[in-house]
């Protein structure tokens, strides 16, 4: 098993098969976990959970599968919520919930709301967030209107590769998780633009939002966060290959969240 897993491609197919033999109830779907997963299905899928800052989110088929480069924004949005209580967040395209998840973890007083265009996420977001608002719709549509104005942060991981790229994403990505959640337009940041924009109604006077983004994509973020009244301060983390912005409405004295 473990030599068909590293021939497909798995570079960590020793741990994959050991996750492989633990969900499977019988040798019959073990042997179709390894097709599936020899196939190009993402292993998160098959096991039905991924990893993600500590915790085990469920995913389902089609799910966008957190990434580790996410916990970045876990960290930064936690630096600004420090200090605040019972502050309210709200997590736009969310996916499973993974952010949401991690945050509540360390702070559970947080009032978090969730958001996601792609019903099978808002499902099994809905499974991961029990007792928490998962809303349906596209972005801030669906939030209350008494919430706009009190945001305390604001995160989103919106969909930023480039249509043109997607073709070039390893097959887990491109033929398993839902393109919605990764096609942001003919320069991958048509979605973070509307999230920036938005963020401007929705966010408390002192309020953050935080975004993922590509490092070639940096320029034209920061240019755009400074043409609607935005200060945007870059955060990275190497070891998770990861970036997150923080956008605040311009302030002389602002200096980030220190994450």
């Amino acid at each position: 098993m473990v030599a068909r897993l590293r021939a497909a491609g798995c570079v960590f197919a020793e741990d994959e098969a050991m996750l492989l033999l633990a969900s499977a109830e019988s040798p019959a779907e073990l042997t179709r976990l390894v097709e599936r997963r020899t196939a190009g299905e993402p292993l998160e899928h098959l096991v039905g959970w991924a990893e993600f800052a500590g915790h085990r989110v469920a995913v389902g088929p089609g799910v966008f599968v957190p990434r580790r480069r996410t916990e970045l924004l876990v960290r930064c949005a936690l630096a600004v919520l420090a200090g605040r209580a019972e502050p309210i967040m709200l997590d736009l395209c969310c996916g499973a919930g993974a952010i949401g998840v991690a945050v509540l973890a360390a702070r559970p007083d947080v009032q978090l709301w969730s958001v996601d265009l792609d019903p099978a996420a808002v499902s099994c977001a809905r499974g991961n967030l029990p007792g928490r608002p998962v809303l349906a719709g596209d972005l801030l549509a669906p939030i209350p209107a008494r919430l706009l104005g009190q945001v305390a942060v604001l995160t989103a991981n919106a969909p930023y590769v480039p249509a043109a790229a997607i073709a070039l994403m390893p097959r887990e990505a491109r033929d398993h998780e839902a393109r919605l959640a990764l096609d942001g337009g003919v320069d991958g940041l048509g979605v973070v633009r509307r999230v920036l924009s938005g963020a401007l109604a929705a966010l408390a006077p002192d309020g953050s939002v935080l975004i993922e983004a590509g490092s070639g994509q940096l320029d034209a973020v920061v240019e755009y966060a400074d043409s609607i009244g935005l200060t945007a301060t870059v955060h990275t983390d190497p070891d998770l290959d990861a970036i997150a912005v923080e956008c605040r409405r311009r302030s002389p004295n602002d200096a980030g969240c220190g994450c």
